[in-house]
Order: structure tokens, then C-alpha cells, then sequence
């Protein structure tokens, strides 16, 4: 089943997201990517974290620096001096 929604994912980014003009998600890594790498480590419960993430992408979400948690959580992880450099070099991306 993982493996399946991995297929369904990859062939998403490469047959619909890949030809869109401008880059859509807000997130690092993106909402599609969070999605194969949750699955891959937590397995079909990855899939309510992809879920969450694509929730949580809206117009009104600052975004940044997302990465799959070291445990399941749909908690963001903030306090990691890690995630604040790559926020603000993704903000000089900009």
C-alpha cells in the first residue's frame, strides 16, 4: 500500500506539478516530497502527516523549513537552530 501511494505521489510531480509555471508550495521540503518521505518512515500513518501538511498549506502560512518529524508528531519542530538557518536562507531564495 505505502508503496503504491509513493507511485501515485512521484507520478503527481512528475505529470501534473512539474508542468506548472511557478513553484506552488510554501514548504521545504515540498508538500508532495513530505508526503513519500513520512510514508517512508512511519508508513501508512505517514500518510496523516502528508495530510496535515497539505492542511496546513494555505495563502496565510509563513512556511519554511518543514522536514518528516524523528517520531510521529503532527507537532512543527521551531526550537531547532537548523530550521531557523534554512528558513532564512529560504527567504533570500526569495
Amino acid at each position: 500500500m505505502v508503496h503504491f501511494l509513493c507511485r501515485l505521489i512521484r507520478g503527481y510531480q512528475r505529470w501534473i506539478s512539474a508542468r506548472r509555471p511557478y513553484r506552488v508550495c510554501r514548504y521545504y521540503p515540498t508538500c508532495s516530497e513530505y508526503m513519500i518521505q513520512a510514508l517512508q518512515r512511519f508508513g501508512i500513518k505517514g500518510a496523516l502527516l502528508g495530510i496535515a501538511r497539505i492542511l496546513r498549506c494555505h495563502p496565510f502560512v509563513r512556511g519554511g523549513y518543514d522536514p518528516v518529524p524523528q517520531h510521529f508528531t503532527f507537532q512543527r519542530q521551531q526550537n531547532n537552530l537548523r530550521v531557523k538557518m534554512c528558513q532564512k536562507r529560504i527567504k533570500k531564495l526569495k
